[in-house]
């Protein structure tokens, strides 16, 4: 009962700890025109985001808005960056579509909850830190990746076809460009182009100004104004946010929607992250909590389903116009939650008469412009690895999911870097040093002993090349192995070390170590790797004992001529070992 007790106080501890306090809110104080004019500049650029998102997601533009506004409030509020701004994504997107292909509408928005909860446990656990484990290429790869996904996806609305079936976008986009075929709608496409051309033109001329928004304007206008029944708007939304409920929990399939609600929970934290270090990387000063961003994005995530919404992630593009544009507190993203809280009760009519193609025209501008070839460029050229890493989790992010290809992406740049350490791994032979010996009983310990020092990580990855290696010796009577210089060991390192002892042994081989480090021991005598050196006195702190232990065995075996040795010798060097 105690520990039980304790164990509550310390959870309750650690949330406490996640909370916002008021050293976290007063930076909102110190300059909020300019926090609030970051965040209405946000609010602009977010709004057909919102909406395009939500529409691809297959549960609608109000689940886009409602996410944007609930989650954007929650983790600016909770969250562990003072400039992070979060709502739907197109890398959540991705996600969401083939969930809702297979468990409907209600299956997202219990998986949304479901999420919520593991990343607040994620944060309570401390694992916010992992996330610099990351490589870079992995990332590269999965945002490249992401980009050609969002792109597919808007195929069919941009060329003005009905989505066809489909849970592969591959597949999606290929059926949709043949239903074109056969049923062209140029006016669509038409749509389509000119927003994108126009939002990627103005980025590079005047990236200040919101060009998705007056795209957006622009295009319904002259839909409605030339009565184009091709360009489909979004259809109605609601005027207001729905009230909280609980109605739409699929208790049934919670055993079935714990792996998407997995993989939902793992995509929110990774892009979430990202997204505050990119933001930390472009400001002075500020550096976000891992942990706490967790959190907020728990909270976000567990309320955002309550309302409709769907998963929620912090937003790179939207983040980057928020610190761009001078934000410098939480301010700018409350504010932003707040200005489009204002356009769904008051201007839901107005939004709902959006060509779907307009939208399409946004995501695929939007898609462009997540991809940076110099990035690119500079991760393929950096090393074959590397540029192999990132085609892999591209593809593989393509073909299969983000989460499998996040996986793939560090089991394979784990695989490469372990191999890469593994080979720094050497043994190398050694001259005896000449010490006190006379020529010509050096040249007769050179043709007996043969010493070898081991450099660098003796770990599973090398341990079986070093077996082989130290096992092919030539025909020697003693065997010095110099352990000073290994870096680490792990217990297969250290079982290997034990054969090639052993098989050594067997040969008649006399086997002699030294300068074993302290922190190495346990390890090796957790196997009993030296317990049979130990047994016999052939374990030396330094590299000279260990010459001298060899010259006595050699003269009690005959080998060398038993007169005395020198009165003064010098065995204590310990840069000798």
């Amino acid at each position: 009962m105690t520990s039980g007790i304790t164990g509550l106080g310390r959870a309750r501890a650690r949330i406490a700890t996640l909370l916002p306090t008021r050293t976290d809110l007063a930076p909102m104080r110190r300059a909020p025109r300019r926090d609030l004019l970051a965040g209405l500049t946000v609010a602009i650029v977010a709004l057909p985001l919102a909406l395009g998102f939500g529409v691809s997601s297959g549960l609608g533009a109000e689940a886009g808005l409602a996410t944007a506004v609930v989650a954007g409030t929650l983790a600016a509020l909770f969250g562990g960056s003072n400039l992070q701004v979060s709502g739907p994504t197109g890398a959540m997107t991705v996600v969401l579509v083939p969930i809702v292909g297979q468990y409907g509408p209600t299956g997202v928005l219990t998986v949304g909850l479901m999420a919520g909860v593991m990343l607040v446990a994620l944060a309570a656990l401390r694992a916010g830190r992992y996330m610099r484990y990351v490589p870079a290429p992995v990332v590269e790869g999965f945002t490249l990746g992401i980009a050609c996904v969002i792109g597919l996806q808007q195929v069919p609305n941009a060329l003005g076809v009905d989505k066809p079936e489909g849970d592969r976008v591959l597949v999606v986009a290929w059926r949709a460009v043949e239903e074109f075929t056969r049923h062209p709608n140029w006016t669509a496409v038409g749509l389509a182009v000119a927003v994108a051309a126009v939002m990627l033109a103005g980025a590079r001329r005047r990236p200040a100004i919101p060009f998705s928004i007056l795209a957006v304007i622009a295009a319904t206008v002259v839909a409605r104004l030339a009565h184009l029944d091709a360009a489909d708007p979004i259809g109605d939304l609601p005027s207001g946010l729905p009230a909280p409920s609980l109605g739409f929990l699929d208790l049934a399939s919670l055993g079935t929607l714990l792996a998407p609600a997995v993989a939902v929970a793992a995509l929110a934290a990774l892009e979430s992250l990202l997204s505050a270090s990119v933001a930390d990387g472009m400001t002075v000063g500020q550096q976000h909590d891992p942990d706490r961003e967790l959190f907020g994005q728990g909270l976000a995530n567990i309320a955002a389903p309550l309302f409709g919404g769907v998963p929620a992630t912090g937003a790179i593009a939207r983040t980057a116009v928020n610190v761009r544009t001078g934000a410098g507190s939480r301010l700018a993203a409350l504010t932003h939650a707040a200005v489009l809280a204002v356009i769904v009760f008051a201007a839901a009519p107005l939004v709902s008469k959006i060509p779907l193609a307009a939208l399409a025209g946004v995501l695929l501008a939007t898609a462009v412009r997540m991809v940076e070839v110099g990035s690119l460029k500079a991760m393929a050229k950096a090393t074959r690895s590397d540029a192999l890493i990132l085609v892999l989790t591209a593809v593989a992010t393509l073909a299969l999911d983000l989460v499998q290809a996040v996986i793939i992406g560090l089991v394979v740049a784990g695989g490469l870097a372990l191999r890469a350490v593994a080979q720094q791994a050497r043994l190398d032979q050694v001259p005896l040093d000449r010490g006190d010996h006379s020529a010509e009983e050096h040249a007769l310990l050179a043709e007996h002993i043969v010493a070898y020092r081991i450099d660098g990580p003796l770990f599973f990855a090398a341990a079986h090349r070093f077996l082989l290696e130290l096992t092919d010796v030539a025909d020697v009577r003693v065997v010095i192995l110099r352990m000073s210089r290994i870096s680490t060991i792990d217990a297969t390192g250290a079982l290997v070390l034990k054969d090639a002892v052993e098989k050594l042994r067997r040969r008649g081989i006399v086997v002699m170590a030294s300068g074993v480090r302290a922190g190495q021991r346990q390890v090796l005598d957790s196997v009993g790797a030296l317990e049979p050196l130990r047994h016999d006195g052939r374990e030396y702190a330094t590299t000279p004992e260990a010459i001298l232990g060899a010259r006595d065995y050699l003269k009690g075996a005959g080998l060398l001529p038993a007169a005395p040795a020198p009165a003064s010798r010098s065995v204590g060097d310990g840069a000798r070992r």
